[in-house]
């Protein structure tokens, strides 16, 4: 398989990864998960250890299906996702030890200061979505990989409907919001949203010292 001039691993498992996302999310969406993986790939070239190929491309296909509508569910969004992944790595025999490497991918996939320092699958996954959601190391990608990738995967928008997308989520699950970054999100943009200070949780604690 071939995308925007980047061989991929073309499996069975990550079609249907792919098939899976195209089917669950939004054009921009989906294209987005699939820049981050192409952008994964690129960031891999001079990695060691390298990523297994196969977890990095589900992991990052994946990775935000928690925000979607069919898998939106009761926790944070990423592990709303990394849970519907993991049961899509389950219902296709895929050993443990694997499914857990994907599952962490996308629990902390936006948790730079854990991710980084786990498996190199769970380190790829983040570095790839941060080159597109946050321009974060798009400096390491050729220009004309860029234009390829995006020509191939427009943005669609993608700043303006994933703050729509995440301020939703934060409207319908407050609880959820306030220790990863849809805090900022909630803060901005949603009217009536307040975070607890962990600071007034930590003094409030029923224990007199």
């Amino acid at each position: 398989m071939i995308l925007a001039g980047i061989k991929l691993t073309d499996t069975r498992l990550v079609r249907d990864a792919i098939d899976l996302a195209r089917s669950s999310s939004e054009p921009y969406l989906f294209n987005h998960v699939m820049r981050s993986w192409l952008f994964g790939i690129l960031l891999s070239e001079n990695a060691k250890p390298l990523p297994d190929p196969e977890l990095l491309a589900v992991s990052t296909v994946l990775h935000d299906l928690g925000l979607t509508d069919r898998y939106t569910a009761e926790e944070r969004f990423e592990v709303d996702g990394a849970n519907v992944a993991r049961a899509f790595m389950k219902e296709r025999g895929i050993a443990t030890q694997q499914t857990q490497v994907v599952w962490d991918a996308i629990a902390l996939h936006t948790t730079r200061s854990i991710a980084l320092h786990k498996e190199p699958e769970v380190a790829m996954t983040h570095s790839g979505i941060a080159v597109d959601a946050i321009g974060f190391g798009l400096d390491r990608i050729p220009l004309d990989k860029q234009r390829a990738i995006l020509a191939e995967f427009p943005r669609l928008a993608l700043k303006n409907q994933l703050q729509s997308s995440l301020c939703n989520i934060v409207r319908r699950k407050p609880a959820t919001s306030f220790d990863n970054f849809l805090r900022d999100f909630g803060t901005r943009y949603v009217e009536g949203f307040a975070p607890p200070n962990f600071a007034d949780v930590v003094a409030n604690a029923p224990f007199s010292e």
